[in-house]
């Protein structure tokens, strides 16, 4: 059965534009080996320490630096060459991933270290991941900028569901230690990518880093009032409903322990997500982006409460499937919005602020998930975060109007051909340097980004 063309994802920004077509290949191919090195380190943590909460601290190694780096590193980002300082990150991350082989192959043992490299390679990421965040808006036209997030969120997905599997394989049969080997090598698929392109140098020349910058960054967040509504939006879906901390104890007490079913839960939520970037040609036509980021919100929390509900493994499966969707629409809108309203010059602070929410809080989503149950039970901790973000949700767009009222244009103005960076220092046609382009918004308020969208993390723990 054919589906509709207006139904399956806007595939041009790959046709068009062969610097995004080199980045989004590399980056993924990049990102699947991140994923293998995450299975091993939670695999190799447990076997050292036969410990669940050991494992569980893996979680707040990885939010406590993603967190204090992204933000205090941001104002780097919007000084220096970007592309420059991909290409030194990657490289660190490279050698970190080398370290993580090297010790495995060692047989060292220690969980200590494995710790500080994780908390390493997380920090790297959090200037990395930002910085790259910038490329997409250099490489694609504005009205591409939807169909370039759901590109990107589709590779992220594909990556969650394709390299814990090929790790699964790899460890039975070589090891854990070939696949710190393999993420090692992966990075240079991504190091080729960046090195091909431009330089790609922020377009304000007389910006410094230091306290004044980030403060400026952050006083743009909190004031452009759209932004900070997508922030809180986030925050409260992935704080409130995250529940991967809940899959295991909730495959045991209804659907036997089994390793498979648990397996299969652990992918649903990225199955959806999936599911949700190749049918996501209407959502590049969505006009409305706040109010679209905020139904899909609501369906997230939806698909959780049915979770929490189930009392059959499909049905159980169906409802993560659905909340994978849910979520993987609100980052592509989420994502198209922040970096339309977001001006160049800022672009590094506010993906920083973007990358500190969404690969830090869902840490501690899964922290109060976990929590929750202890108290209660794991049915009461799903259904009751699943209600509250729907509640959540709701709050947002009633404190913050602006938001659901912002509206984009149908088929904005070419800003450059496909495929060539704006020239450094120019702005789009019709838009003063330093300012955000608002003459083709209508804005009562507000403006920004999401959580795992627009760039692949090389360390993400479930």
């Amino acid at each position: 059965m054919k589906l509709p063309g207006r139904l399956v994802m806007d595939i041009a920004p790959l046709r068009e534009s062969a610097p995004y077509r080199r980045l989004w290949i590399g980056s993924g191919l990049s990102s699947i080996g991140g994923q293998m090195t995450s299975y091993a380190v939670i695999l190799q943590v447990f076997v050292l320490t036969r410990s669940s909460l050991a494992v569980g601290l893996i979680g707040l190694v990885i939010a406590v630096p993603t967190i204090a780096v992204a933000v205090a590193g941001s104002a780097v980002i919007d000084v220096f060459d970007r592309r420059t300082i991909v290409l030194a990150a990657t490289g660190l991350q490279a050698a970190v991933s080398g370290l993580l082989a090297c010790q495995a192959f060692a047989g060292l043992g220690q969980v200590w270290l494995l710790y500080c490299l994780v908390a390493a390679q997380s920090a790297i990421d959090a200037v990395n991941s930002p910085a790259r965040r910038t490329f997409m808006p250099r490489l694609l036209r504005r009205d591409q900028l939807p169909a370039g997030a759901a590109l990107q969120t589709l590779a992220m997905h594909a990556s969650l569901t394709i390299g814990p599997a090929l790790a699964g394989l790899i460890t039975a049969t070589a090891g854990l230690r070939t696949c710190y080997l393999i993420d090692a090598i992966s990075f240079g698929f991504a190091l080729y990518a960046v090195a091909r392109l431009p330089s790609m140098r922020p377009q304000a020349r007389d910006a410094r880093p230091g306290l004044r910058a980030i403060g400026e960054g952050l006083r743009f967040v909190v004031r452009t009032r759209v932004i900070l509504g997508a922030f809180t939006a986030d925050m409260s879906a992935v704080f409130l409903g995250m529940p991967m901390a809940l899959f295991p104890a909730i495959n045991a007490q209804r659907f036997g322990g089994h390793a498979e079913t648990l397996g299969l839960l652990t992918t649903a939520v990225a199955v959806g997500g999936i599911l949700g970037s190749v049918l996501s040609g209407p959502v590049s036509r969505v006009t409305r982006q706040g109010l679209g980021m905020l139904m899909a919100g609501a369906v997230w929390g939806t698909g959780l409460t049915g979770f929490g509900l189930a009392g059959t493994f499909w049905l159980a499966f169906l409802s993560l499937v659905i909340a994978g969707a849910g979520d993987v629409t609100a980052v592509v809108l989420r994502t198209a919005l922040v970096q339309t309203v977001t001006p160049d010059e800022l672009r590094g602070r506010v993906s920083s602020a973007e990358y500190a929410v969404g690969a830090g809080v869902p840490q501690l989503g899964n922290f109060r998930a976990g929590a929750v149950a202890s108290l209660t039970s794991p049915t009461t901790s799903a259904v009751s975060g699943g209600l509250t973000t729907i509640a959540g949700t709701a709050l947002i767009g009633l404190l913050i109007p602006s938001l659901a009222a912002l509206r984009a244009p149908a088929r904005p103005a070419a800003d450059a051909r496909p495929g060539q960076p704006h020239p450094a220092g120019q702005p789009p046609r019709g838009q003063q340097p330093g300012r955000p382009n608002h003459s083709s918004l209508v804005l009562t308020d507000h403006a920004v980004p999401s959580h795992d969208s627009n760039e692949l993390p090389k360390l993400h723990t479930p």
